[in-house]
Formats: structure tokens, C-alpha cells, sequence
């Protein structure tokens, strides 16, 4: 049991326990954090082949106009967003955030046009907050449904295409960040081409009864593995993509985390539509004045993993902390640690060297630019 009650499950645990998946709590779920092969072996997998993940714990909102005009519910969505949700084509999917007042971020999400409604997906560990954020804010203009009854997969890796096209071909059609309605193994998906791996991929949310079919009909492709917690962390760091929680949360801004390429120039001091959401007036101010720290690549050097929470400094010895680890782990595909975090802007230029506490002892880091590995989706 957690602190919060007891764990939920997604309705694929007894095919993970079947698959011999290691099952931890996270986010209030129980989910596998690795499979027989171990994290290593399924991170390069993913790399190289496909992996499968369950990521059903994540919370999946539509956003419904009650005008029955999409614009309605895109406009009103702005409110809370600093992203051009308005100009969102139908059939395209975007990466945004919601942030609070001082500017700091309350969650990030994707959001997709699905022609007559916005269709948002959401952190697990968040799903409650944004879905009341979501009611307080935009009931006036919008119906907010949560969908309790749907699950989410994500195929990942360089044959992710080849094997779901297998079970329909207008997977290969698709481009990155494209959303369509696909029939796999005989069920209605909605699937995105997206992902969190920085790999070529697709999203497949489909109702929850149905889901161990298309999991198990993708499995039994060979170049599919059930991919855990693991070597989901270690990819999307390689990637230099946030958690939310770790390298994201309420303190942090847009600018901060480098995520000025979220916010299109419509939103933005001098747009059509600039401003006008939560902390738009500290969020408007840094993309014009820049801000004070700044998220940036990590090499550790050695082996050896720096973790979240390290301190970061500018010197070997003395001297105050300058920053902060917010996510580390070793890196199978350039076979040496990779870390995230925040320093002082002035240090934050690709190779610049600061020093990590690690076990008592600063240890060389090179401030290094992300991605640690490119990205290869379908543009």
C-alpha cells in the first residue's frame, strides 16, 4: 500500500506479472519496472528493434465545447496554457504545459485535435488536479470527461512502423505528431505518432477491455518486447525529454527548462493572441530578459550514475551551490551516465565543466547539450 491508500493496477497487470514483470509503485499504480531481460537489455531493444510500454496509468481528458465549435474549446484551453492550441490543425497532436500564477509549471500534457473535441493526456501523478483545474476553469465554455474506461500503450523504436503496420497500414502514413483512428487487431484505436523515447513511435489509446488483445497481438511479433519503468527513465533522459516531478514542477518555469519552442509566437509578446494565462507576465518577461537558471545536459565523468538531488558547484572545493541534479541514471546507448539539471545561466554554455557531490566527493561534470542521443521521428 502506498501512504495515499492502496495501489491501482492497470488492466494489463496480469499480463505484466505473466510476463515476469518486477512490479513497483509508481504514481499510485503498481507497474513493472523491468522484465526478464533487465533495463539494460530493453533499453537498447527499444533503440534498436521496438518496445512496448503500459502506459494506462496516465490520465486521458476530452475537452468538449459546449458551442459544438472546437475553436470554443481551443480558445478557452489558452486560458491555462502559454501554447497555440487555436491553430492546432485537425489530426495533429502538441506538447504543452499548465502553469500557475507565478509562472511555474502545474503539469505537462499533449493535447490532439480530434475534430470535435480536444483530446488531453496527462501525467498519472497529476490526472486529479488537472481535471479539477480543468473544471473550475473551462466549464463555462467546455464539458470535461475524464476517461476512466481507456487505456494507453506506446510502441517505441526504429520497427515500431513495420509492426504496427502489420495490423493496419495506415500507420506508415502517419507523420510525427499526426493523430488518426487506427483498427488494430480488430479494435478502435485512437493512435498518436508520438512518444517518449525520442525514437519513432506511436501512442494507442484504446477502451480498457480491449487492451490485452492489441498488447498481446503486438507482442507476438518478435521485434517487440514489454519494455518496464526502467529503460522508459533511461531512454527519455537519453533524450533529454522532462519527468514531471524530477527536472519539471510548480517552481519551475518554461524558460528555466528550455522549453521556449513549447510556446509558438502567437502566444508570445507582439502575437494575436499573446499572454493571457497563468504567469504570463514572469513567462513573457524571461523569453524577452532570459532567466536567471537554465536546464542543460550532464557528462559526469567515470561510470558512475549522478542521481537526482546532487548539488551542483562551480569549483572543486568551496564556494556556493550553483545548482542542481534533477535526473541521472546511466545511459546504455553512449554507454556512460547522463544527467539533467539547473545551474546559473552564466554556466549553463555547452562545455562548461561543474562539479557534482557525489558520496561526499565533487566529482568533473561538462554541461552538455541535449539531446545525449538524436532524435529520429518520422517529420
Amino acid at each position: 500500500m502506498s501512504d495515499a491508500g492502496p495501489l491501482l493496477r492497470t488492466p494489463l497487470y496480469d499480463l505484466h506479472v505473466a510476463s515476469g514483470g518486477r512490479m513497483v509503485p509508481f504514481a499510485g499504480y503498481e507497474m513493472p519496472v523491468q522484465f526478464p531481460p533487465g533495463i539494460m537489455a530493453e533499453h537498447l531493444h527499444a533503440r534498436s528493434a521496438a518496445g512496448l510500454f503500459d502506459v494506462s496509468h496516465m490520465g486521458q481528458i476530452i475537452l468538449r465545447p459546449r458551442s459544438g465549435n472546437t475553436a470554443d474549446a481551443a480558445l478557452a484551453l489558452e486560458r491555462l496554457v502559454p501554447v497555440d492550441v487555436l491553430g492546432l490543425g485537425e489530426g495533429r497532436q502538441r506538447y504543452a504545459f499548465f502553469t500557475n500564477e507565478h509562472g511555474g509549471i502545474l503539469d505537462d500534457l499533449m493535447i490532439a485535435n480530434r475534430g470535435d473535441h480536444l483530446l488531453l493526456v496527462v501525467n498519472a501523478a497529476c490526472k486529479a488536479e488537472d481535471e479539477a483545474h480543468l473544471r473550475a476553469s473551462l466549464s463555462d465554455s467546455c464539458e470535461v470527461e475524464v476517461l476512466a474506461d481507456r487505456a494507453l500503450l506506446a510502441l517505441q523504436g526504429p520497427q515500431a512502423e513495420a509492426v504496427l503496420g502489420r495490423l493496419d497500414p495506415k500507420a506508415a502514413e502517419m507523420r510525427f505528431m499526426d493523430v488518426a483512428d487506427l483498427v488494430l487487431a480488430g479494435i478502435a484505436c485512437v493512435v498518436s505518432r508520438s512518444g517518449y523515447t525520442g525514437e519513432d513511435g506511436f501512442e494507442i489509446s484504446l477502451p480498457a477491455v480491449d487492451v490485452a488483445v492489441v498488447a498481446e497481438a503486438l507482442l507476438a511479433d518478435h521485434r517487440v518486447l514489454p519494455i518496464g519503468l526502467g529503460a522508459r527513465d533511461s531512454l527519455r533522459l537519453e533524450a533529454g525529454l522532462c519527468l514531471y516531478g524530477a527536472d519539471l514542477d510548480t517552481g519551475t518555469t518554461p524558460v528555466e527548462a528550455g522549453l521556449e519552442w513549447a510556446m509558438q509566437k502567437v502566444r508570445r509578446t507582439g502575437g494575436a493572441r499573446a499572454g493571457g494565462f497563468p504567469g504570463a507576465d514572469a513567462i513573457l518577461r524571461q523569453l524577452e530578459e532570459g532567466a536567471a537558471r537554465r536546464r542543460v545536459g550532464l557528462r559526469p565523468e567515470g561510470r558512475a550514475p549522478v542521481r537526482g538531488g546532487a548539488a551542483l558547484f562551480a569549483a572543486v572545493e568551496g564556494g556556493a551551490q550553483i545548482g542542481v541534479v534533477t535526473s541521472g541514471a546511466f545511459g546504455p546507448s553512449i554507454e556512460g551516465p547522463v544527467a539533467m539539471g539547473y545551474v546559473e545561466t552564466a554556466l549553463s554554455s555547452p562545455g562548461s565543466t561543474v562539479f557534482a557531490e557525489l558520496r561526499g566527493k565533487r566529482v568533473p561534470v561538462a554541461v552538455t547539450p541535449l539531446p545525449f542521443v538524436p532524435n529520429r521521428y518520422k517529420r
